[in-house]
């Protein structure tokens, strides 16, 4: 395995150790349906969450810099296919879980609710 690809392994295995600690319930981790994909997918309260992890093996570099419009727009599409499959009644919500550093050392920054689903998006 590629070492960028085992850095994203081990950042989203621990967002997802992160958002169990914190209350959240993982229903989904790496769901993809055809050409969509979604890194973790949790409950919590009356909403579904849908969480884009980054992760970047050097603490200088911000991993939420590779979230741009498109992104959104890909992670809102596959939401909606998400949503649309499984018949989801509850509000949807996007945030970012950005981890930089190494497992020896390292930042992870959540943020709740990142964006809101622009209306162009579908």
């Amino acid at each position: 395995m590629a070492r960028h690809n085992e850095i994203g392994k081990w950042g989203e295995n621990l967002a997802e150790e992160y958002l169990i600690a914190q209350g959240y319930a993982i229903t989904e981790r790496n769901w993809r349906l055809g050409h969509f994909e979604i890194d973790i997918i949790a409950m919590k309260g009356n909403r579904i969450i849908f969480v884009e992890v980054k992760t970047r093996a050097d603490k200088s570099t911000d991993p939420t810099e590779a979230i741009d419009e498109k992104k959104i727009r890909r992670t809102v599409r596959s939401a909606n296919a998400y949503i649309t499959s499984y018949n989801i009644p509850h509000e949807p919500q996007f945030d970012i879980i950005a981890i930089s550093g190494t497992p020896e050392d390292f930042e992870l920054r959540h943020i709740p609710d990142a964006f809101m689903a622009p209306l162009n998006a579908l």
